[in-house]
């Protein structure tokens, strides 16, 4: 624990050296609202790197995100409210009051009790704190839509309000898309617009139910897109066709030469030859 204990430290006093009187004037001006878009980015940066398979890459992004809760309890520090030691007692506390299974006598079979324990006792807290006992609490307002829809349908699981089986949420997403059939033909914007958030809800509910995190599914999906339109461009601009000069059957052909590249390095356990551009999406460190 020493080695840990010493860097915590050193990271600490550097923080703080960089928000005193003769630190770096960047650092002295933030506060907690101007630090807000940096958390999400930092956190988007660790997935980016889990995703790529780099360990190095992942322990360098990870370090920077712990910049991110150093620097808000360091301003918190100085607010009179709390500081990173307090962050870190809380955390503990809660992870042992949550797992009486490991830390106390309770016997649990399976990772889906664990579950069902955690739910009751975190309802139990929130009873002692006096706020409300919706199972749904707890799910940030600000979180990307589908990671949100995915999480609050599993809460709304926890207390049966769900289907048996992935069977009944795919018909869900059928039902969902003819009324959205049905919008999209009385031509009122408005009606697409809730039928459309309807369908892209179900699909969320479908993927709970198959295992496949909806975010990451479409995160996937993302990825191929930008490696599959990269290869256009590439060929494009090697046969010396300037953007808005191809024809779709043209581009359509590419894109079909890049699906079939995928598929053949995907079978030989090889990278794709038609990846994005080098450090695309990455600017900073």
């Amino acid at each position: 624990m020493s080695r840990a204990t010493d860097a915590i430290e050193r990271l600490l006093g550097i923080m703080e050296r960089l928000r005193g009187p003769d630190g770096c004037p960047w650092d002295r001006e933030q506060t907690l609202r101007s630090l807000r878009p940096y958390v999400l980015e930092e956190t988007y940066e660790v997935l980016e790197a889990i995703d790529a398979g780099d360990t190095r890459e992942h322990c360098e992004e990870l370090g920077d995100l712990l910049l991110q809760i150093v620097f808000q309890a360091q301003l918190t520090k100085e607010l009179g409210q709390f500081e990173f030691a307090d962050v870190a007692n809380a955390i503990s506390s809660k992870l042992v009051s949550r797992h009486p299974h490991v830390f106390g006598d309770v016997e649990v079979k399976d990772a889906d009790e664990v579950l069902r324990q955690w739910a009751a006792l975190k309802r139990e807290e929130k009873r002692a704190k006096g706020r409300g006992e919706s199972v749904l609490e707890g799910v940030p307002r600000e979180m990307p839509a589908l990671a949100r829809a995915d999480r609050l349908t599993e809460k709304a699981s926890r207390i049966g309000f769900d289907w048996p089986d992935a069977g009944g949420a795919r018909e869900k997403v059928t039902e969902e898309l003819a009324e959205l059939d049905e919008a999209i033909a009385s031509g009122d914007r408005a009606a697409v617009e809730h039928e459309l958030g309807d369908v892209l809800f179900a699909l969320a509910n479908l993927s709970r139910k198959l295992g496949i995190p909806p975010e990451e599914a479409l995160r996937g999906s993302v990825s191929r897109f930008v490696t599959r339109f990269s290869h256009i461009e590439r060929e494009l601009g090697r046969r010396g066709v300037p953007h808005g000069a191809a024809s779709l059957e043209e581009m359509d052909a590419l894109w079909n030469e890049a699906k079939v590249l995928e598929g053949k390095a995907k079978s030989a356990g090889a990278p794709a030859a038609v990846g994005p551009p080098r450090g695309l999406g990455k600017e900073r460190g």
